[in-house]
């Protein structure tokens, strides 16, 4: 018998135009969800939404939204909770990279990865939790990155930006831990997705930890699992996951012995 343990949630995923976003809606879909997508290319939401409606027989709402954009995500979760009446799941998963040494990099991208990866998914989780608190109910479920915690060269910003995602997601569970509403951290490492298009245009990095990178539909079904749990934090893949625990307690150490490794990029 097929899991419908998400019937009639409203599940709301930012960046679902594609990897693990669009995965995570489809399998939110497979369990009875209504998803609500939410990314910048229309034309790939409103594919999505079409295989949703034929796989699932399920009408998915979709939203055209660069999340960079705050005037912009005011409006389109005000259309979404009119139209909805609440969120039961925030998904923040909308974000990007570029690998770059930070002396090299433009103060533009700096700026354009943390209005998106930061700023936005704070302005995201500020339009939806005011409601899951009065409702008592609900789960933001932030995408961060084990380069959160495990910075390395060429990484430097989008590590930093991850970094500040793991704090606010800190900072926000224990804000709404008697409210009702959970909080989860996702800390993937190198996912299979057009990810590197932009952060490794070159290809580089992306033949270096091909033997390391995890598939979407992995990732996607950790978090879809994760819904209405209290579960803390994900992180993915076990190897990587160690490897930053044993960073933060031995710091030195490690970048000695694996130093590197970390200069793959």
């Amino acid at each position: 018998m097929s899991n419908r343990r998400l019937t009639n949630h409203i599940v709301v995923i930012t960046g679902a135009s594609g990897g693990i976003g669009r995965e995570m809606a489809m399998l939110a879909a497979s369990q009875g969800a209504l998803p609500i997508l939410i990314a910048r290319s229309l034309d790939k939401l409103k594919e999505a939404q079409r295989v949703i409606k034929e796989h699932y027989q399920i009408e998915a709402d979709v939203h055209s939204l660069d999340i960079s954009d705050l005037d912009a995500i005011q409006d389109v979760f005000t259309a979404i909770l009119k139209k909805h009446g609440h969120i039961d799941v925030l998904i923040n998963n909308a974000g990007f990279g570029i690998f770059d040494y930070f002396t090299d990099a433009t103060l533009k991208d700096i700026k354009s990865m943390f209005d998106v990866n930061v700023v936005g998914l704070m302005a995201c989780t500020r339009m939806a939790v005011p409601h899951m608190i009065e409702r008592r109910s609900g789960h933001i479920i932030n995408i961060a990155s084990i380069a959160g915690k495990l910075a390395t060269p060429k990484s430097t910003v989008y590590s930093a930006s991850k970094h500040a995602v793991l704090g606010f997601t800190n900072g926000l569970r224990m804000e709404l831990e008697d409210q009702g509403v959970q909080v989860t951290a996702v800390n993937p490492g190198p996912i299979r997705t057009n990810f590197f298009h932009i952060a490794d245009p070159e290809g580089g990095y992306t033949a270096s930890v091909n033997r390391f990178m995890i598939e979407p539909e992995h990732v996607a079904s950790k978090v879809i699992a994760a819904i209405g749990t209290k579960k803390r934090e994900i992180n993915l893949p076990w190897t990587m996951s160690t490897g930053s625990r044993l960073y933060q307690l031995f710091p030195r150490l490690v970048e000695a012995i694996a130093g590197g490794l970390f200069k793959m990029k």
